[in-house]
């Protein structure tokens, strides 16, 4: 029998966050560890469990999974999470992955001397670019594709949050983004990670920053 599920991490959100969000909603429930030191991360490399020398990594049923994507189209699919035909399966992956274009334009903020530029542009492009194109699809529906929740469903709302939190205000022109953002909080799963005290990671702080750039030895640009 398979064993729980053990994240490979940072204490904070990065890549990983979208994982925690998808397995809370699928109700699974898993474990964390975290790296703190550039020798976790080399024993994780010399025992080759990381494919590409990344994280996140995920242990999940026998099997050590990288590559954010393929561990999010696989929880997806195995919590039938992503759509009940191939036709309904692309139009999430188009959803999912616009959502993580701007996440990890977000992700990036913390690790930029000065982010007021690129804070600027961020607004501009979820204006813009990508609130636009789910305000339109949820028009008269309750989720992205059909009427049952997928991973598209679950990656917009964890955006829209992380979007309010740099950019207060910023759905007041986009009524039905923050319509369904109100409807996903509701669900008993994502409204219990969103109460303080849960695996869901505030916001990263200066200490994240640090460990994340000495475990990987990066320079301050």
């Amino acid at each position: 029998m398979a064993g729980k599920v053990v994240l490979y991490y940072f204490n904070g959100r990065g890549k990983m966050e979208s994982i925690r969000w998808l397995l809370t909603v699928a109700e699974v429930e898993f474990d964390e560890i975290y790296l703190t030191t550039r020798e976790q991360y080399e024993k994780l490399l010399s025992d080759g469990a990381l494919m590409f020398q990344q994280v996140p990594m995920v242990e999940i049923d026998g099997m050590k999974l990288i590559q954010t994507k393929a561990i999010l189209n696989y929880i997806a699919e195995k919590y039938n999470l992503h759509g009940k035909d191939i036709k309904e399966r692309v139009m999430i992956n188009m959803y999912s992955e616009g959502l993580i274009d701007l996440m990890e334009m977000m992700m990036m903020l913390p690790f930029i001397p000065d982010p007021k530029e690129k804070l600027d542009n961020i607004e501009s492009k979820a204006k813009e670019r990508y609130l636009p194109v789910f305000e339109k699809v949820l028009s008269g529906l309750i989720y992205l594709v059909r009427g049952k929740v997928s991973c598209a469903d679950v990656q917009l709302l964890e955006c829209t949050l992380m979007l309010e939190e740099r950019f207060p205000g910023i759905l007041r022109d986009f009524p039905n983004v923050k319509s369904f953002q109100g409807r996903m909080s509701q669900i008993p799963a994502l409204s219990r990670f969103l109460l303080p005290g849960s695996k869901r990671k505030p916001q990263p702080d200066q200490a994240y920053v640090k460990t994340v750039m000495e475990v990987f030895q990066m320079k301050q640009p």
